[in-house]
């Protein structure tokens, strides 16, 4: 539009009207043109910021007709808060002083509803060189944001996964030498314990004290296991009402009485496929934590339900029928900051010496590891409600026979056992059990040496060995070994559950670290069948 135009239309130095049609006919492609556009709106301002016109687009974009806003200033397409942050003010001050205005951020639709925009506005002048107004051309970069949005989180998912894996990789690594460390110390003050006399109190203090000590190792090392996925399990069905009863009173007196427990399972919840111990510590945890949230008393409520879950069901979760078991507080709630980082290994809140970090970190291994999922819900001042989903447990599934009594399963008579382990402690303080029961024990530190050995002495009767070896695993000794004298009980020794898939059965398992009495009920269940 020139100069004359703008004067036959009675514009003098800035625009006055809302008709876009031009004066004469050269001018009508223009026109035609930008009304045909529609994934743009454009739109004319004037000095001071009113709208004189715009397109097609911008009617679509905006939701408004051309009676409701030609004449009104564009900053009613502006949030509320950018309002008062003057920012409308601002973006004309840059197109007037720097010759553009270009920026993205959130706009305005007449029903409310907010829209991500890329905005450019650029000054007009006459043939002269004075500013008549503005023009603005705004783009709806919605499903851009948002597919950014979705791959930014795809990414940090992704991050996090690897991260996470890392981590585990790293912590069933240290658990494993860890367990080694501890079977060391455990045997050998279980053998010192046998030569101090009842009369030495200090000594007997003091071991106690040494024992306590290093069962509390094994228990972090445990949750580092869960945590990592490598722990051994024994899936049985579980009847969650019977369970949370059975462990009513350790549940109360670590809560104190300040703190109130409510039960909430509808009478035909499902069972659950999960191990008994795991699973009971996993719900210590949570309480506990529950309890910690809510330092000046409160009510903390442990609910089960039935759920039936199909592909829209919790991210990572199978189709199929679960039980939702959850713990929930009304304590101080986490931040969506810390809610992030609540599950991550060491990770911890508690004051130096009040917490490993590793309590959520189990819980969400051990779910993980039965084939379920552990959900945080927490809301800061709200409270926190902490989710296992655990697969319910098919109708064809069988109870595991609890096992017999130790003096039941206890080997009478002497045996010749071959033991195999590449840590020369773990491995010496073996053979000290074992002859300690009356055994003769021949000791290897790898899988070569074992099989000298093996090939050298006929009338082994057992081989109890590491798995996790160089060069040769446990499992691969075994082969070699049972293909030139099948029969022969192994017993399989292992720092975290590393045992290949297939050998769960062929195998009895005993996890390190162990003590004497896990020895001989191993023993005596390998003997038994291999007798079969």
């Amino acid at each position: 539009m020139t100069t004359e135009d703008m004067n036959e239309q009675g514009v003098t130095g800035e625009f006055k009207t809302a008709d876009f049609a031009a004066v004469d006919g050269d001018d009508r492609p223009y026109r035609i043109l930008v009304e045909a556009i529609k994934d743009y709106a454009i739109y004319m301002l004037d000095l001071n910021g009113c709208v004189v016109n715009w397109n097609a687009g911008a009617r679509r974009f905006k939701g408004y007709s051309a009676d409701e806003i030609i004449g009104q200033h564009f900053s009613r397409f502006y949030s509320e808060e950018d309002r008062t942050a003057g920012l409308p003010q601002r973006a004309l001050q840059i197109a007037r002083t720097e010759g553009k205005f270009e920026a993205e951020g959130w706009r305005v639709r007449k029903d409310g509803t907010r829209f991500w925009a890329s905005v450019v506005i650029d000054p007009i002048f006459n043939d002269d060189g004075a500013l008549i107004g503005f023009a603005k051309i705004t783009r709806d970069l919605t499903e851009r944001e948002q597919a950014l949005r979705e791959l930014e989180r795809a990414r940090e998912a992704l991050f996090q996964s690897q991260k996470m894996e890392a981590i585990g990789q790293l912590t069933g690594g240290v658990a494993h030498d860890f367990n080694n460390l501890l079977m060391a110390t455990l045997s050998s003050l279980e053998l010192l314990r046998k030569h101090i006399g009842d009369d030495n109190i200090q000594a007997l203090r003091l071991l106690e004290n040494a024992v306590q000590g290093a069962e509390r190792g094994a228990t972090l090392t445990q949750r580092m296991l869960a945590f990592a996925r490598r722990q051994d399990l024994t899936p049985v069905r579980v009847d969650v009402p019977v369970l949370v009863r059975g462990i009513g009173d350790l549940i109360t007196r670590s809560l104190g009485p300040s703190i109130a427990i409510d039960t909430r399972f509808p009478l035909d919840l499902a069972a659950v496929t999960a191990d008994v111990n795991q699973l009971e510590m996993a719900l210590l945890n949570l309480v506990v934590n529950a309890r910690d949230a809510m330092p000046d008393g409160g009510e903390i409520i442990i609910a089960a339900r039935n759920r039936q879950i199909d592909a829209n069901g919790p991210a990572g979760l199978a189709p199929g029928n679960y039980i939702a078991l959850s713990v929930i507080d009304s304590g101080s709630g986490m931040d969506a900051e810390t809610l992030g980082k609540a599950m991550e290994p060491f990770f911890t809140t508690k004051g130096v010496g009040k917490g490993t970090g590793l309590g959520l970190a189990m819980v969400h291994g051990l779910a993980e590891q039965l084939d379920g999922r552990f959900v945080l819900e927490s809301r800061l001042g709200k409270g926190t409600t902490a989710t296992l989903w655990l697969p319910a447990a098919g109708p064809q599934e069988e109870d595991i026979a609890a096992p017999a009594a130790p003096e039941a399963l206890a080997e009478s008579r002497p045996l010749k056992i071959l033991a195999v382990d590449d840590d020369a402690l773990v491995l010496m303080n073996t053979g000290a059990l074992l002859e300690d029961l009356g055994h003769t024990a021949f000791e290897a530190m790898s899988g070569a040496e074992a099989l000298e050995i093996f090939k050298r002495e006929p009338d082994i009767d057992l081989v109890i060995t590491d798995q996790a070896m160089p060069q040769m695993t446990g499992v691969q000794f075994a082969a070699v070994a049972l293909a030139e004298r099948p029969g022969v009980p192994f017993i399989l020794a292992t720092g975290y559950g590393e045992v290949p898939a297939g050998t769960e059965t062929r195998f009895v398992r005993l996890g390190k670290p162990f003590r004497q009495i896990d020895l001989v009920q191993a023993i005596a269940q390998a003997m038994e069948q291999g007798a079969r």
